[in-house]
């Protein structure tokens, strides 16, 4: 059997046609930077991340770019964030001229460890942004780090690319803190056709100044307030978008029913592998990942290769490890619960298409390689 740890080909063939009449509309109206169909886009998508506004962008890593600009974030500013996250959560740091602090993440839901924040902003008086990542599909505890960074004056920006639609105590990803910053890369829940990317806010003035920055910091003709990039959603990917949103909720629905299904199977046949549930608080996972915990991780993942299971590592290199941030000053030991999860967890097929029997095959198969290395 064959199981794909991503199927996108699936998921467009039933909506192919709406998708190419929208691709159409924008080639029929030849506004392919920016205009209407972004425009709307970031209307629906502000509503339904529960924002004010939504700016568009041209990836989830100009996202965090541009809101740690909008912050004011730079050079001698130091913004806190995980180890165990995609690079770009920290390289938008280092780009901005900042630099990155790290907090170790917990081991049950792979997002920041409140518990040692306040701890970690004594050490670094400097830090003037922290960004909380909600990694997979699970919000990290937000009230907690709201409480801290208030008290401290620090911009939240929640790094929430792989989370759009999860809710942290009823309230949804993008809405939690000062901005929030999403992906669209194709494989996301909510995919383009290619890069793209959304930073939400409830503040006015921020989204103004979004919107300038996206554009060169332009905020008239040729008239430019601030040092800008180029980041702007192509119309076509915005219309895209606009499609793919109406059916993300029942995408999103069977990713948590698939995860709830592996959960329940590992658990009835005892396999010896970890499989998170959500946090207390975390009342809606979107399970953009799937992972396990697994001794012999690799060696699991060249025999579920081997027989038709797709699968990947997220992430095997903490961050403090990477050679780039070698002058942070990090070591290896520092953040134990990053390097523990770095060696042992493994994703799983969890997409929306997949089906009972090629779930319960991925177990069988999880199930005969700890049989063989018990």
């Amino acid at each position: 059997m064959q199981v794909p740890l991503l199927d996108l080909r699936a998921q467009t063939g039933p909506i192919r046609d709406e998708v190419l009449a929208a691709i159409a509309r924008v080639v029929d109206s030849q506004q392919f930077i920016l205009g209407e169909e972004v425009r709307r886009v970031e209307e629906q998508l502000a509503e339904y991340c529960g924002a004010r506004f939504a700016v568009g962008c041209a990836s989830g890593s100009d996202a965090l770019l541009l809101s740690l600009k909008a912050a004011g974030i730079g050079p001698g500013d130091e913004v806190l964030t995980v180890p165990f996250t995609f690079f770009a959560t920290a390289g938008a740091v280092t780009l901005a001229g900042a630099r990155p602090v790290f907090v170790d993440v917990e081991p049950e839901t792979f997002n920041i460890d409140v518990t040692k924040v306040e701890a970690a902003l004594d050490r670094h008086p400097k830090v003037k942004a922290m960004i909380p990542v909600h990694l997979f599909g699970g919000c990290a505890d937000m009230d907690a780090l709201n409480e801290m960074a208030a008290a401290r004056g620090i911009a939240v920006i929640e790094d929430a690319a792989q989370s759009i639609g999860s809710e942290y105590k009823g309230r949804r990803a993008g809405s939690l803190g000062l901005m929030g910053c999403f992906s669209f890369y194709p494989t996301k829940n909510l995919g383009a056709f290619g890069d793209g990317g959304l930073v939400t806010t409830n503040d006015e003035s921020l989204a103004s100044r979004l919107r300038a920055l996206r554009v060169h910091g332009r905020t008239g003709t040729y008239y430019h307030e601030w040092v800008g990039v180029a980041s702007r959603l192509d119309a076509i990917q915005a219309a895209i978008l606009g499609v793919k949103l109406k059916y993300l909720d029942g995408w999103s629905e069977r990713r948590a029913c698939n995860a709830a299904l592996y959960r329940k199977l590992f658990e009835s046949r005892a396999v010896p592998v970890i499989a998170p549930k959500p946090g207390p608080y975390q009342t809606r996972h979107i399970f953009h990942q799937f992972v396990i915990r697994a001794q012999h991780r690799d060696e699991l993942q060249k025999f579920l290769k081997s027989q038709g299971v797709g699968c990947e590592v997220y992430y095997p290199i903490s961050l403090h490890e990477q050679p780039c941030f070698a002058d942070l000053g990090y070591s290896r030991g520092d953040f134990p619960v990053s390097e523990e999860l770095a060696s042992t967890v493994l994703a799983l097929p969890v997409h929306s298409d997949l089906n009972d029997a090629q779930i319960e095959y991925v177990v069988g198969k999880i199930a005969e390689f700890c049989a063989r290395t018990a």
